[in-house]
């Protein structure tokens, strides 16, 4: 059974910082691309950061230079470390596994989701 667990989110003023965490479970971590998403009221889920089994990372323009995704495969574990945090960074923030192979075909997991709360 695949799990994404997530945890760090919280309430912060804005200018700080929160590092978000996702533990995997039930997968290959290692050889999978892991990526952060997030999802304003009202808005639809846009993808935030990515990071593939090699390193290579992309992220949306509003949050480079502030947000940093990284990945432990000892630990199972993908980062996100946000710098920076403006009030529009408020979100839920999902960690997920995009194409994962089983059985010849591909899924994508998707965490609980963790809520960020940046106030002015």
């Amino acid at each position: 059974q695949v799990q994404l667990v997530e945890s760090g989110g919280g309430l912060v003023q804005a200018g700080g910082s929160l590092r978000l965490s996702c533990a995997a479970s039930g997968i290959l971590f290692s050889i999978n691309t892991m990526a952060w998403y997030r999802q304003a009221p009202g808005k639809q889920r846009e993808l935030v950061a990515d990071i593939t089994s090699s390193g290579s990372t992309n992220y949306v323009d509003s949050v480079k230079g502030r947000f940093t995704i990284s990945r432990d495969n000892a630990k199972n574990t993908v980062y996100l470390q946000m710098n920076s945090l403006k009030p529009e960074d408020t979100a839920v923030y999902y960690c997920n596994a995009p194409r994962v192979l089983s059985w010849n075909r591909y899924y994508t997991y998707w965490g609980q989701g963790t809520q960020i709360t940046v106030s002015s």
